[in-house]
């Protein structure tokens, strides 16, 4: 019988292919990377499995909370630094000490985030990033002298598209959009993992993602396994069972700086099934909590650290 190779293993053979034939490009952070346009996996969800990355460990929590911190709309970082949640801290900090000119390390900025709710309003806003797009994009209505003016309340996305999903699982146009063209300039870090599509197929409820750009070897990890997750979300809020991610990446890099995480990473061999359990499911995708999350048969090899360039 046949042995069907690891799922992992078309990761690393993407993240070889870069470090080995792909074109050194100067960018927006300046620190340089290896790069391919256009790339694309599929990882199977069925019978709960999860594509957490086993040759490295993932800290799957953390992108659970950012992923429950997205459906409320917020984008804010307070309430993720409350969870001890640090991955969108660099921007908002980086922005204070080119502004201020202060030399405030991380976790002292941290604090006054969470101490300080003005300084938080002031200085931890990313602007319109993807839970604003997701649940509140914005729409204008007519005004006073044939002027429009922007709505109260957006459109929320993620409300539609659970309907649409319940009540026309044969739509081809269930998709969650967070390129919004106006707004753009407006935020600390546009959209990366910018388009979700999802498709029903005999009770079966699949994924693809699309990202514009992708760090191979920092952001992946969080990417897919959030993919997924909001995924086995979805399909268990409208009664589907879960059927694939299918990842679809456009600018796909490595940072040059990232050489011992690369070089680390593919000399391991990965290994393991892990499964996530949904304990509970509520009558809304937006009751979610941390709590409801397991993550079984999960034994992955040592965290591998790297710099994020800002």
């Amino acid at each position: 019988m046949d042995i069907l190779p690891h799922y992992e293993e078309q990761y690393l053979s993407l993240m070889r292919r870069i470090w080995d034939e792909g074109t050194v490009q100067r960018d927006r952070t300046g620190v340089g990377t290896k790069a391919l346009f256009g790339a694309h996996m599929r990882f199977s969800l069925a019978d709960d499995a999860i594509p957490l990355l086993t040759t490295k460990r993932v800290y799957w929590k953390t992108a659970a909370r950012e992923m429950l911190w997205f459906l409320t709309g917020n984008t804010n970082i307070r309430p993720l630094v409350e969870q001890k949640v640090k991955i969108w801290t660099d921007w908002p900090l980086d922005r204070y000490r080119r502004e201020t000119g202060a030399t405030i390390e991380q976790e002292d900025f941290e604090q006054r985030i969470i101490d300080d709710a003005d300084f938080a309003e002031k200085w931890g806003d990313l602007g319109p990033v993807y839970g604003a797009q997701w649940v509140n994009w914005p729409r204008y209505e007519a005004a006073e002298g044939g002027l429009y003016r922007r709505a109260e309340k957006g459109i929320d996305q993620v409300s539609l598209l659970v309907d649409s999903l319940k009540n026309n699982p044969g739509s081809r146009r269930h998709i969650i959009e967070g390129w919004n063209v106006s707004e753009l300039d407006q935020m600390a870090l546009p959209p990366c993992h910018k388009t979700y599509q999802f498709h029903v197929a005999d009770g079966v409820l699949s994924c693809i993602l699309f990202q514009r750009s992708c760090d191979l070897g920092l952001g992946f990890a969080f990417n897919a396994f959030s993919a997924a997750l909001l995924t086995r979300m979805l399909a268990a809020v409208c009664g589907y069972q879960a059927g694939e991610l299918i990842w679809q990446g456009g600018d796909v890099h490595l940072y040059l700086n990232h050489a011992p995480l690369v070089e680390e990473q593919l000399s391991r061999t990965p290994s393991g099934a892990p499964k996530l359990k949904l304990l509970r499911t509520p009558a809304s995708i937006f009751d979610f909590r941390i709590e409801d999350f397991d993550i079984l048969d999960y034994h992955p090899q040592a965290h591998i650290s790297a710099p994020v360039a800002v």
